[in-house]
C-alpha cells in the first residue's frame, strides 16, 4: 500500500459511546495488514451546556433527554456494562458533567504538536473514569502535561482562543456532511461509518479501502476537500 489509509473520526469527548468506540476500533486496526493515520473532529453533543453543571449525569440526562430518572440510571448500568467489555471502567457517579468546548481546542492544540490521540485517550479515561473536570483550563492543562503538552502553551492558547476557527469548522464539516450524532468515522476519504460499530465492521471498511484503492491503481481518490467524498 503506498500510503496509509486515512480516519477521519467526529466525537465528543462527553459521549460514552465514542470512548467503547475507539477501543472497537483500535481493535480493528490491530487486525487490519495496513497502516492507519486517525484524526480527531470537534462535536458537541451539548452546546448549551453550562461548563459547571450543578447535578450529576443522571440528572442532566433525564433534563437534556426528556427521560425519567429510573430509565436513565438502567441506561447508564446497561453503558457501563458495555464499557467494561471493552477494559473500561465508566463511573458515571463521577462524571462532572461540562461544556466540552475547550477541550476541543485543546485537542487541536495537541494535534498541532503530534499528540492530539494521546490527549484524546487521556481526556476520555478523565471524564469517563476519573471524575475530572474537563471544561476547565487548568485541568486540561494537567492533562496535557501529563501527555507531554507543555502546559503553559496550552493555557496561552485557551486564553487566546486561537483554536476556536478549527472547532468552528469542524463543527460546520460535520454539518455539511450531515452527521448528527457521534462517533463517526470517514474512511479513506470515502466511507462513513455511524457508531461504535464491532471491530468486524471497521475492519472490513478499511480492508474495501484498500481493495478500492487497488482498482483505482494504487492511490485514494483525491475528493476536493478532506472529507469530501465521503458516503
Amino acid at each position: 500500500m503506498s500510503s496509509p489509509v486515512s480516519v477521519h473520526v467526529w466525537s465528543d469527548i462527553a459521549c460514552p459511546w465514542c470512548f467503547v468506540g475507539k477501543r472497537r476500533f483500535e481493535r480493528a486496526v490491530a487486525d487490519f495488514e495496513g497502516e492507519v493515520v486517525v484524526e480527531y473532529h470537534s462535536f458537541e453533543l451539548a452546546p448549551d451546556t453550562p461548563v459547571d453543571f450543578e447535578g450529576d449525569e443522571v440528572e442532566f440526562l433525564a433534563g437534556h433527554k426528556g427521560m425519567p430518572v429510573e430509565q436513565v440510571r438502567q441506561m447508564l448500568d446497561q453503558m457501563t456494562g458495555l464499557a467494561a467489555a471493552e477494559g473500561l471502567a465508566f463511573d458515571f457517579g463521577s462524571v462532572r458533567h461540562t461544556k466540552t468546548l475547550l477541550a476541543h481546542q485543546a485537542l487541536h492544540h495537541a494535534k498541532e504538536q503530534g499528540k492530539q490521540l494521546d490527549l484524546v485517550e487521556r481526556l476520555f479515561s478523565a471524564y469517563f473514569e476519573q471524575g475530572r473536570h474537563v471544561g476547565r483550563a487548568e485541568e486540561l492543562a494537567a492533562l496535557a502535561a501529563e501527555v507531554g503538552i507543555d502546559p503553559v502553551d496550552l493555557l496561552e492558547a485557551l486564553a487566546d482562543g486561537r483554536h476556536s476557527p478549527a472547532v468552528e469548522a469542524d463543527i460546520a464539516a460535520a454539518r455539511q456532511l450531515g452527521i448528527r450524532g457521534v462517533p463517526f468515522y470517514v474512511i479513506d476519504d470515502r466511507y462513513g461509518i455511524s457508531g461504535a460499530q464491532s471491530p468486524d465492521v471497521f475492519r472490513s471498511a478499511l480492508e474495501r479501502a484498500v481493495e478500492d484503492r487497488a482498482a483505482a491503481g494504487g492511490q485514494p481518490e483525491q475528493p476536493e476537500s478532506p472529507v469530501a467524498g465521503a458516503r
